[in-house]
């Protein structure tokens, strides 16, 4: 069965708990599935040799062509029932994972059985009640944590609950004082002085949104700091605040920002009329944002309704990235586009969207050093006239010609009509410059914009956007252009993303890809590991199976080196400590993307982990990176230690520390120096 076909059928699946990346039935239930899928489920299930003592739930998955089957052999008598074993199936490539929870300490939990049932099933009115007893006692609050034992039994102790059959029965509850005005939430004190912009407007800086030719509306600006700076460089910039700037209109605008608000707001309810009025004034985009936060960070503070209370009597919600896509596009029915760590962004215009995701994956390309910066000699006399009278004007075009890897519409040329007198046409004119500067280098850049177009087409079939009713004139242009049709294009990057999954083709890529660029850390069989700087040079596979995990963090303007793991579908993106302007930069944090299960998590270094430097930096950056030739000397010096073993990570920096004090070495700068009987050594 084809992944497309299987997800059709998943969609058509009417009973069930149907949550947004899966549908849960019971066994007893399977029997209203549609009949193709009832076949290739049992087929699937005999080729596995799986019977059904083995599991008594099954995990349809609606985005991809994979499904769990899950075992709570007291179903019917526990009242929330604990996993024993988890078979992961993937049909496509006839692998079974099997998992057992027997020797876990905190299993999974099952909740709304009912709902897993066909209707008529006579012990839903027993699993319902226990549902609407446990919504009532605002048990289901919290989804991120409630699904394992131990806290659902720390929360029911809490909450002063204990479960008798499927009754939840009051004990002797652990109440919260009751707050006097006084301690109320106190919301003005999470507004922060700023001195420079904020994180999601740094970003809309990035994206040139805040060019002048859209007006920006700050919705919750607090000290109004990101207002004043844009209006100093003269953007159209207002913004309201229930605070600071009560009396201040609130304006519709063609971007709206809601930076760190909705995290802050301790009622649910008032929370996403927040986020409703927000995305109601924008007339071309929203930005959400919010803090991010672990389980280990919530655990530090009290809780709160479903956040936690600060020291300050400040309210904070933390979520994860994955939570608050969902939360954001539940709320809104929009699907959100990550341009960052907790970080989103939400069109409202078709076209925008389009032009922001294709904007993307455009590769920066310094097309000026594969030209000429002088006629050649083979060019006809007149042609040489015409160039030299109007050089300006010619090299202007022709860095359009390869910025777009065709011939510009009049309308994507700003000076179409002053070219238009010299040359005739603008066909004219590309044959004038195509003869001057080389026909080799426009098929180059022809090439380099066939391929972002595909992995822009085949990043949205991973995003599994909705074809769009129009498109910008410009993007018509280049699927007409490089493709023939938009069918042959989509066809053609589905394709490539489909490769995307076949581990063989990500190790032959990332070799072959070693064996041209000699950058970055090769683990044979194993990870590729680069700097961003390199981004553009991978093929089109690799920057779609990079892009991928772009598409659920956000932007990675702010990663120094990824990792490309080659045979467990995942990437990881590493932030340093001025990574370019120390020899050995210290790890901060490590971001870890699972594009199977599409799932992130986050390592922060110097806490919970112990801080390690990046050795051999040189092996990572080019000969026009900050300070190259220092660092290539340092890394030759650091090799020539005997004691200093590379392999690996290496050791940590606690631990390179008391070596370099044990023999009396100390780093200056670029420069490692022995301090030998008071006389001072440089290794050279």
């Amino acid at each position: 069965m084809l992944p497309e076909e299987y997800k059709k059928l998943v969609r058509q699946i009417k009973q069930g708990k149907h949550l947004p990346d899966a549908v849960y039935l019971h066994r007893s239930a399977t029997e209203a599935l549609p009949a193709s899928l009832s076949t290739f489920f049992n087929t699937l299930l005999t080729g596995q040799n799986i019977k059904q003592a083995h599991w008594t739930v099954v995990k349809f998955f609606k985005q991809d062509l994979k499904l769990s089957l899950l075992d709570y052999p007291d179903f019917f008598t526990a009242p929330f029932p604990v996993l024993h074993t988890s078979h992961a199936l993937t049909p496509t490539d006839s692998a079974c994972r099997k998992t057992s929870y027997t020797k876990s300490k905190n299993p999974p939990i099952l909740h709304r059985k009912e709902t897993l049932l066909l209707p008529g099933h006579p012990d839903i009115p027993k699993f319902s009640r226990l549902t609407q007893q446990a919504e009532a006692a605002g048990l289901f609050k919290n989804t991120r944590t409630i699904g394992f034992k131990k806290n659902w039994e720390s929360l029911l102790e809490k909450k002063g609950l204990h479960l008798e059959g499927h009754k939840l029965v009051s004990t002797a509850p652990k109440t919260e004082p009751e707050q006097t005005p006084e301690q109320k939430i106190a919301r003005h004190k999470t507004a922060i002085n700023r001195n420079s912009l904020s994180t999601p407007v740094q970003s809309l800086l990035r994206n040139n949104y805040l060019n002048g030719a859209h007006t920006f509306f700050d919705y919750g600006c607090g000290k109004g700091d990101d207002i004043n700076i844009l209006k100093e460089h003269g953007v159209n910039a207002s913004g309201w605040d229930p605070v600071f700037f009560p009396d201040v209109p609130i304006n519709r605008a063609d971007i709206v920002n809601l930076g760190f608000v909705l995290n802050i707001i301790e009622s649910p309810e008032e929370r996403r009329e927040t986020l409703k009025k927000a995305f109601a004034l924008a007339s071309k985009l929203l930005v959400a944002s919010v803090m991010l936060g672990s389980e280990s960070l919530i655990r530090q503070f009290k809780s709160y309704g479903d956040g936690i209370i600060t020291s300050r009597n400040t309210f904070q919600k933390y979520y994860t990235q994955t939570e608050f896509r969902k939360y954001l596009e539940t709320v809104l029915n929009t699907a959100p586009i990550a341009a960052g760590p907790g970080l989103f962004y939400i069109f409202k215009d078709e076209l925008v969207e389009q032009q922001f995701l294709v904007d993307r994956q455009r590769k920066r390309q310094n097309w000026q050093r594969l030209s000429y910066t002088d006629p050649p000699e083979r060019m006809k006399i007149k042609q040489k006239a015409l160039y030299e009278r109007h050089r300006d004007l010619l090299d202007d075009f022709w860095e359009q010609c390869l910025y777009f890897g065709r011939l510009p519409l009049n309308d994507e040329y700003t000076k179409t009509e002053e070219l238009k007198t010299v040359c005739g046409s603008l066909p004219k004119a590309q044959t004038l410059v195509t003869a001057i500067h080389g026909h080799g280098t426009f098929k180059k850049a022809e090439q380099e914009r066939r391929n972002d177009l595909l992995v822009h087409f085949a990043l949205s079939l991973f995003r599994q956007h909705n074809p769009y009713k129009n498109m910008p004139k410009s993007l018509k242009k280049d699927i007409k252009h490089f493709f023939g049709s938009y069918t042959e294009a989509v066809e053609e990057a589905r394709s490539l993303l489909f490769s995307v999954g076949n581990t063989e083709t990500i190790k032959s890529e990332c070799s072959e890809g070693y064996k041209t660029l000699q950058k970055g850390c090769l683990d044979p069989g194993h990870s590729w590991t680069l700097h961003m700087d390199y981004f553009d040079c991978l093929s089109p596979v690799l920057r779609i199976y990079v892009g991928c995990a772009a598409q659920l963090y956000g932007d990675l303007h702010t990663v120094d080196l990824f990792k490309i793991h080659m045979q467990s579908n995942k990437v990881s993106l590493m932030r340093y400590d001025d990574f370019s302007g120390k020899p050995l930069p210290l790890l901060q944090e490590r971001i870890k993307i699972n594009l199977r299960e599409q799932h992130i998590d986050f390592y922060t270094y110097g806490d919970e982990y112990p801080c390690h430097p990046l050795y051999l930096k040189s092996r990572y950056i080019g000969p026009d990176f900050h300070r190259h030739d220092d660092q290539a000397a340092f890394d030759r010096k650091l090799q020539q230690f005997y004691w200093l073993d590379l392999n690996g990570f290496g050791m940590p920096i606690d631990q390179l520390n008391e070596e370099f004090a044990c023999r009396n070495i100390t780093l200056e700068n670029f420069n490692l120096i022995c301090q030998d009987r008071g006389n001072s050594k440089t290794y050279q």
